[in-house]
């Protein structure tokens, strides 16, 4: 095999210090900096590699252009795309290239050939859903993977992706219709259908390397006819390998579909023309329970001849991920049973999807293996049902105990008919492996994904996995099946094929292979003179906090370390490692569109900004020699975390709870520790200390926040001179509202008034006094505390931990009432931080008894209350990003709907100020780049709606975007006002 001539770590090679210099010569993006190798040695498979730097091209004539300097030093290439392939398919010792970053223009769909020209770094959620607003919903892009948010084309193409409704759709190879190609000699191609050609008529260079590429792939097709005929395309997953069976006179010599599943190691696909299909109107889910998951596949064929649109299974260990992580409440849907298909017809109208569900059903119930079932046609409930299969496979990443697992065997295929008898044989033998297996999968065409709980940090631990893969390897053969159905080889099987395909299959294979790269410089070491499976695994060498698989207990302030087979201990950087580690690289946090996080990535796109890319640099600290060990004196760190909002998004949304905010909060404070600090931790971080003060002097703080002089001084000092800052409000004004609430002892609930709405907005505490007492509860006040979020925020973790001690102590009164917090961010660090960073008995009964404002009224109306305060026709919706991760975000929309409100516009995203970061001079600009991504837009589609924003820093976001809109607290516009709560006479709350 030719091996590329990178190192791990370049350390000065001439050759590498050429390259990027020509490339830089030429105006392309490349960087080998640290941080930058450390964000690109991972995919989301088991596997690292450090290669020996990135390059961003925004053009094919800059992927021409990098191909050619390579070629010509003998440089290797990765291509990739989103970086979510789980075989180990984008890393490698090459020089990257990102194709995700610049690279994703989409072209004006052609509405009679029902297709499109797109670039290779185009996301597929963001093609789909550009196509249905463009044709009005009446076309979409099918394939629908579940990383479809942060997946790309040229990726899935790469891997011949396909997902959920691959049952009436098919891979992505059914939706190539043709590519255009950049070879290994820098040749610019267009493949399809019979043809392979020039892209330009003029470039001889091309013209040439077309002729000669078509004239050697009909040879070799033409070489191997039987082979081709018998060995592939033998079941609807048959993904590994090169797809050469539609090089074959009756498959019109493809090129095109050909060059699907080739995994980046023949050419690399710059833009494609893909089909489009008529998007179904309606869709009926019908999802039935088993006793098992074996009962469950026994079903497929009767079910696929009912002609659905999807057959997705999972198992009961998916569920009770899913009901641990996100609430019983996520799956009360489902039917009985511990085993679940979910299945999908289309329809023109919701009556005819449903008729065929009743049909299916029928046929079932003779058959009498299914326990239950659930017929769901409200499309609410429909994708309430879905997230479970979704959410729940992400959130299998991590047991319910906390043990991690991995990808590996995640992707066996064989023919549906025979599903049941290989899951039969398949499941004992990962239990015989001492195995918990978390199973779901693509059960209609017979494609099986799993998560197993491999120890992969010890030496015995690696051997047994990967004798366990073999076996399996040769378990799905036998059955006739594919070693992967969807994800392509990789690093992961491509060894393996030596199993499934003859001697002389694999020699076409690297026949294939040579006509296109002759040299060997595409993503070396996949598919053709593959690399040991079990090599280049990441926890070989990776220090693990206290006990992990097969370990004993580490040392206080040590870590087990696995290096080329020896044990040590290292130093143990800081405890956020362990949650760091956690991050297995899905990029949930690189989608562009729902969810909350990551905010920064979306400003930037950058993978150094996405929680991934962060937590793969933190992961690099407790690595062996060569690694920075500094913490945040590490430039890699620091400009890793640099843009980290620290709006804990990621703590909810990561699918294994990798949780930004804490590690950067945890390294600022090691690194001031003893030190003089900037002067925002005093200014903004000590701001509770210093509110009581200002608020005295009211009229003279708020003259000098709007004289320049003094905002420059600020600016200076790094406190944005473009920020619109706060009016403090005056001390009697603050009192006379606090009055106002009438606060009444031995009450039912108690009202926390944190330092913000205090000195800020005080008529916040009336209006919520008024809303809660009109649900019918009276209503106190807490004594006066401090949660310390500002100084959490800003790294200094022992004063927030006296502040947060002093608060649960004041707080903890014997009682279980709750504690309603005005500020969601507070309410979001008493819940989140108290028990984290004080613990104790005391610690977590504060924390139980503590809601945010709508998570109080969202209960008081769920039993029967409903507001007296008239509804507004619109609303605008912006959750806090605090709120958010603690509490979620559901409590606000259903208050709103139940409150009467027919039109909400909801803000999707951090609103960019998120505590201090938005007030920073040296962020500001990142800041006001988050809220043109979600905040802005929702403000201009609601016009002149009411805004809603419980958070006081979102409150100041949009009063920046718009210095003649003013936004309310929940609160306020729910408030009945004294004269309507006169009337009325408290109720049993």
């Amino acid at each position: 095999m030719e091996k590329s001539i990178m190192p791990h770590g370049h350390g000065g090679d001439p050759t590498l210090t050429r390259l990027l210099a020509a490339l830089r010569g030429q105006g392309i993006e490349v960087d080998d900096s640290p941080r930058r190798l450390s964000e690109y040695s991972y995919d989301a498979s088991n596997y690292r590699v450090r290669p020996a730097g990135v390059a961003f091209p925004a053009n094919v004539d800059d992927v021409r252009a990098v191909v050619r300097e390579c070629s010509a030093l003998g440089i290797s290439i990765t291509p990739r795309g989103g970086g979510t392939s789980m075989a180990g398919n984008a890393i490698g010792t090459s020089l990257v290239l990102d194709l995700s970053r610049r690279m994703a223009a989409v072209e004006k769909p052609d509405a009679g050939e029902a297709a499109v020209w797109v670039d290779a770094g185009v996301v597929l959620g963001e093609l789909r859903s550009y196509i249905e607003s463009v044709t009005e919903g009446t076309l979409t892009f099918a394939p629908d993977p579940s990383s479809m948010t942060r997946a790309t084309v040229g990726g899935s193409i790469g891997n011949d992706a396909c997902g959920n409704h691959s049952v009436a759709y098919g891979r992505m190879t059914q939706h190539v219709e043709e590519v255009e190609l950049v070879t290994a000699d820098g040749a610019y191609l267009r493949a399809g259908r019979n043809f392979l050609c020039a892209v330009d008529h003029r470039d001889g260079h091309s013209v040439a390397r077309a002729a000669e590429l078509l004239h050697g792939l009909k040879e070799l097709a033409q070489a191997n006819l039987a082979a081709l005929r018998v060995e592939l395309g033998n079941i609807p997953r048959q993904v590994s390998g090169y797809h050469l069976g539609h090089l074959l006179p009756e498959n019109g010599l493809d090129v095109a579909a050909a060059m699907a599943g080739s995994e980046g190691t023949c050419a690399i696909v710059v833009r494609a023309k893909v089909r489009l299909v008529p998007k179904p109107r309606t869709t009926a889910l019908l999802c039935l329970g088993y006793a098992n998951t074996i009962d469950s596949a026994r079903d497929v064929m009767t079910i696929l001849a009912a002609k659905p649109s999807a057959i997705e299974g999972l198992d009961a260990s998916i569920v009770d991920i899913m009901r641990h992580r996100r609430g019983a409440g996520s799956v009360d849907s489902l039917p009985q049973g511990k085993a679940f298909l979910m299945v999908d017809f289309p329809g023109d109208t919701i009556q005819q999807a449903s008729a065929a569900c009743e049909r299916l059903l029928a046929k079932l119930a003779a058959d009498g293996r299914i326990l239950d079932h659930a017929l769901v046609t409200e499309p609410l409930e429909r994708a309430k049902l879905w997230r479970v299969r979704e959410d729940g496979a992400g959130l299998s990443s991590r047991r319910i105990d906390g043990i991690q697992t991995w990808p590996g065997w995640e992707d066996s295929a064989v023919a549906p008919d025979r599903l049941a008898d290989y899951l039969a044989e398949l499941l004992p033998l990962v239990e015989r492996y001492g195995y918990t297996a978390f199973m779901y999968g693509h059960f209609g065409a017979g494609c099986v994904h799993m998560r197993l709980d491999y120890d992969l940090r010890s030496d015995n631990g690696r051997h047994t996995f990967e004798e366990f893969t073999r076996e399996a390897a040769k378990l799905v053969v036998a059955h006739g099946g594919s070693l992967s159905g969807e994800h392509g080889d990789g690093r992961a099987r491509s060894e393996l094929l030596e199993v499934m395909y003859t001697p002389a299959m694999l020699g076409i294979f690297k026949a294939f292979k040579h006509q296109w790269d002759p040299a060997g410089i595409l993503n070396p070491g996949i598919i053709v003179d593959p690399e040991p499976f079990a090599a280049s695994l990441a926890l070989a060498g990776v220090a693990q906090p206290g006990p992990g698989h097969g370990e004993p207990d580490a040392a206080p302030g040590t870590a087990v370390v696995h290096s080329a087979g020896n044990r040590e201990l290292l130093p143990v950087v800081s405890p956020f490692v362990g949650n760091t580690h956690a991050c297995i690289g899905v990029g949930r946090c690189r989608a562009t569109s729902g969810g909350f996080m990551c905010p920064s990535y979306r400003a930037t796109k950058d993978e150094k900004d996405s929680t991934r890319g962060r937590a793969r640099v933190l992961q690099e600290l407790v690595r062996a020699k060569g690694t920075s060990h500094d913490g945040w004196s590490s430039p890699e760190v620091r400009e890793a975390l640099d843009l980290c909002l620290s709006c804990k998004a990621c703590s909810a949304g990561c699918p294994t709870g990798v949780d930004i905010a804490e590690a950067k909060s945890q390294l600022v404070d090691e690194h001031y520790r003893g030190k003089i600090r900037p002067f925002t931790h005093y200014s903004i971080g000590w701001l509770p200390r210093w509110l009581p003060f200002l608020t005295r002097i009211a009229p003279i703080a708020n003259a000098g926040t709007a004289v320049r002089p003094f905002r420059i001084v600020g600016e200076w000092l790094g406190v944005s001179a473009r920020r619109r800052l706060p009016d403090f409000a005056k001390r009697g004004r603050i009192r006379r509202r606090v009055r106002e609430a009438r606060f009444t002892d031995n009450a039912d609930l108690l009202l926390f008034i944190d330092s913000f709405t205090r000195a800020f907005r005080p008529e916040v505490v009336p209006a919520a006094a008024r809303v809660l007492r009109d649900s019918g509860a009276s209503v106190g006040c807490t004594p006066d505390a401090c949660c310390g979020l500002t100084w959490i925020s800003t790294g200094q973790r022992d004063g927030a931990r006296r502040r947060l001690a002093r608060l649960i102590t004041r707080l903890d009164d014997g009682t279980d009432r709750p504690i309603v917090v005005l500020e969601p961010s507070c309410a979001a660090t008493i819940r989140d931080e108290g028990p984290k960073m004080v613990g104790g008995a005391a610690a977590a009964r504060v924390a139980a008894r503590v809601r945010s404002f709508s998570v109080a009224v969202d209960e008081a109306m769920s039993r029967g209350w409903r507001p007296t305060a008239p509804a507004p026709e619109k609303a605008v919706l912006q959750t806090h990003c605090h709120e958010h991760a603690v509490f979620g975000s559901g409590a606000q929309k259903r208050v709103l709907q139940a409150w009467g409100v027919p039109e909400l516009v909801e803000s999707s995203s951090c609103c960019g100020v998120a505590g201090n970061f938005g007030f920073e001079a040296e962020h500001f600009d990142v800041s006001m780049q988050v809220a043109r991504h979600s905040l802005a837009p929702a403000l201009a589609a609601g016009g002149g709606a009411l805004v809603l924003t419980d958070g006081f820093s979102c409150a100041m976001q949009v009063s920046q975007l718009d210095s003649n809109r003013s936004s309310l607290h929940l609160a306020v516009a729910l408030d009945p006002g004294p004269s309507r709560e006169a009337g009325r006479v408290p109720g049993s709350w």
